[in-house]
């Protein structure tokens, strides 16, 4: 097909990918099942166009989730989940550990995988998606801590499971020791946490002092420093992942010239990319494929919901107790457990060890796709429901209103009697109308 019929073809998907969000919204299900719907539907088993470009799939999806992640620090409000961030670190970090070595070994004993396979599968599944978190927990009434654990959690728990992920597609190399994990995965975090914290305050510090010429220059600007730091952190062997959450984050919460058009920019360039993402692993599917899969899939999404998954909040809550970092009740506990969301994120990392031709990566693809549209369907709309039950369900807040407003240049600026008494008057001090030179008097 030539291009014109690409660009129709392109455009009528996103228009019924939007008019689809209606529903999802009404039924609480997340948008990304309709989109990899749409996909299916595009692909080899629907209209026949083929894809089966696992490496290609892996690039853009990719660079599509760093969308999604400058989109989640862009919008995410620090003071709802400042206390909430040493629960959601531990949760990214040892709550990660665990639910992969909890999920290798249910594989490993009960479907007989080897070891690398078994680890590959839990790595995948460990990642909470930010994308499906974001769309469906932000619609929820729920406590700012704990909407912002989840959040934090689903923004920070990417970078750790893509380190462990690459580290074991690496088949030149044996599985390897825990200890390589740590070293590896403390060097590449620091380095994205560093690029991060060193983007964020630069880019925002130049914002608010250079005067561009048009208001849509702002959101370009901001979304280009999230990927400078995506870039440059992995040019370092750091992780991007971290570094462009960190930098939105800290650019989100500053005060920017239109920072509030900056976020719908945002906002409507993270929904782009997940719709082309989710219909692009839809492409990438074989429903042919995907019988074989079923059992194994819910094997090991069963024991990730019901045993990895709890047991990963249990510990991670304990900790920060123990520490005095934070205190969680059972009943968060276990919102938290039931909320740990899989969307687009496992199923781009099964694509690390396909593109990498590691053995069985094909059938672990397979495997990752059923357990994200099984569990998401039995998970998602339920949500609400699970939160009033349990009574963590709290009563909707007010929202912020923000008010745009941009560095602005005149030839000759308004003085005032402060900037008089800093000696800092302006050029209108031969003006009558001056503040900082005595008037005419007043009758």
């Amino acid at each position: 097909m030539d291009l014109d019929v690409w660009l129709l073809l392109g455009a009528v998907v996103v228009i019924a990918a939007i008019v689809s969000v209606r529903f999802a919204h009404r039924s609480g299900l997340p948008s990304l099942l309709i989109f990899l719907g749409l996909g299916i539907l595009l692909g080899e088993s629907g209209m026949g166009i083929p894809f089966e470009n696992a490496q290609l799939a892996q690039q853009i999806g990719l660079s599509a989730l760093a969308l999604i992640l400058a989109e989640g620090g862009l919008t995410t409000n620090w003071r709802h989940v400042r206390s909430a961030v040493p629960t959601a670190l531990v949760l990214a970090t040892l709550g990660v550990a665990i639910s992969i070595v909890i999920v290798a070994l249910a594989v490993q004993g009960l479907l007989g995988e080897s070891w690398r396979t078994a680890l590959i599968l839990g790595a995948v599944l460990a990642s909470t998606d930010a994308a499906a978190v974001f769309s469906v927990l932000r619609r929820l009434p729920l406590p700012p801590k704990l909407a912002g654990t989840l959040e934090a959690e689903s923004g920070f728990n990417d970078a750790p499971t893509v380190i462990v992920v690459v580290l074991l597609s690496a088949t030149a190399t044996p599985v390897p020791t825990p200890w390589e994990f740590v070293m590896h995965a403390g060097i590449e975090l620091v380095i994205g946490a560093a690029v991060g914290l060193s983007v964020g305050p630069l880019g925002a510090y130049a914002l608010r002092h250079i005067a561009l010429p048009a208001s849509g220059l702002y959101p370009l600007a901001v979304l280009a420093l999230t990927f400078v730091a995506y870039g440059a952190a992995a040019v370092m062997h750091g992780s991007g992942f971290l570094a462009v959450y960190l930098t939105a984050l800290i650019l989100g919460n500053t005060r920017l010239p239109h920072r509030s058009a900056t976020r719908g920019f945002a906002e409507g360039a993270a929904w782009l990319a997940q719709i082309g993402l989710f219909v692009m692993l839809g492409l990438l599917a074989s429903p042919g494929e995907m019988p074989g899969a079923i059992v194994p899939g819910l094997v090991a999404g069963l024991v990730l919901v019901l045993v990895a998954r709890p047991a990963s909040v249990l510990v991670s809550a304990l900790v920060v107790r123990l520490a005095r970092l934070d205190r969680l009740n059972w009943r968060e506990q276990t919102f938290l457990s039931w909320a740990g969301l899989r969307g687009a994120v496992p199923i781009v990392l099964a694509t690390i060890p396909w593109a990498s031709s590691v053995q069985g990566a094909e059938v672990v693809f397979n495997e990752v796709f059923v357990i994200v549209i099984v569990f998401t369907i039995l998970q998602g709309p339920t949500l609400p429901y699970v939160a009033r039950l349990l009574g963590v369900a709290a009563p909707a807040e007010a929202r912020d209103l923000e008010v745009e407003a941009a560095p602005w240049r005149s030839s000759t600026p308004t003085c005032s009697r402060s900037a008089c008494h800093r000696r800092r008057c302006c050029t209108a001090w031969r003006s009558s109308s001056c503040a900082c030179r005595p008037g005419p008097p007043s009758r």
